[in-house]
């Protein structure tokens, strides 16, 4: 989306001119800013999407989120919490990736790496079920955040499909979302002060 009406004149970026990058620089802070519409724009797509659960891929994320702000956990625990499944859509077969890539500039590594492991541990619940190995998380056993991820799994996520619970809806959460991801705290552009 052309947010400001100028655009770069170089054709390859060894062209490029410190004035160019400006333009871009300036578009670039205002489109981040919309991120956080973006994001909530896409978890709204779980809306309806059961995929044969008692309850549909939204309010399993809402209610994981509304289990954990109950529980007293912090704002970007929560907003972690609320965004853990946004990636089944695009990312069918490697879901916890894609919501870790979403949340890893605004989240500690102990979030980033409950995000991105939470499948693996979420399946001590029903592989075996499936005639797979419930303990392929005993893999990461000696890991740092291994009983952080367990204990997300055990307390939040596997029993986040309670239809008759009493879940927050997405506007409780909207505010904490747009706080979290109001600014990167790890990554390039969380050293970058000004860039418009």
């Amino acid at each position: 989306m052309d947010q400001t009406g100028e655009r770069a004149g170089f054709a390859a970026m060894t062209e490029s001119t410190a004035d160019d990058w400006a333009i871009i620089a300036r578009d670039f802070m205002r489109f981040g800013a919309g991120l956080p519409d973006r994001v909530l724009a896409h978890l709204k797509l779980l809306d309806g999407d059961y995929g044969g659960f008692p309850i549909d891929r939204l309010q399993h994320s809402l209610q994981t989120a509304t289990r954990a702000h109950r529980d007293g956990r912090g704002e970007a625990y929560v907003v972690m919490a609320l965004l853990h499944d946004i990636g089944d859509s695009l990312g069918t077969y490697n879901h916890p990736d894609v919501a870790a890539a979403i949340i890893r500039p605004f989240v500690s590594d102990e979030l980033h790496w409950i995000c991105a492991h939470h499948g693996a541990f979420q399946g001590y619940y029903y592989f075996h079920h499936l005639g797979l190995d419930r303990n392929v998380r005993d893999q990461f056993r000696s890991h740092e955040h291994f009983e952080a991820c367990a204990h997300f799994c055990e307390e939040y996520d596997q029993l986040a499909f309670d239809p008759a619970y009493d879940t927050a809806p997405l506007a409780f959460f909207e505010p904490m979302l747009r706080r979290v991801m109001a600014r990167p705290i790890t990554g390039l552009f969380a050293e970058m002060t000004d860039l418009g």
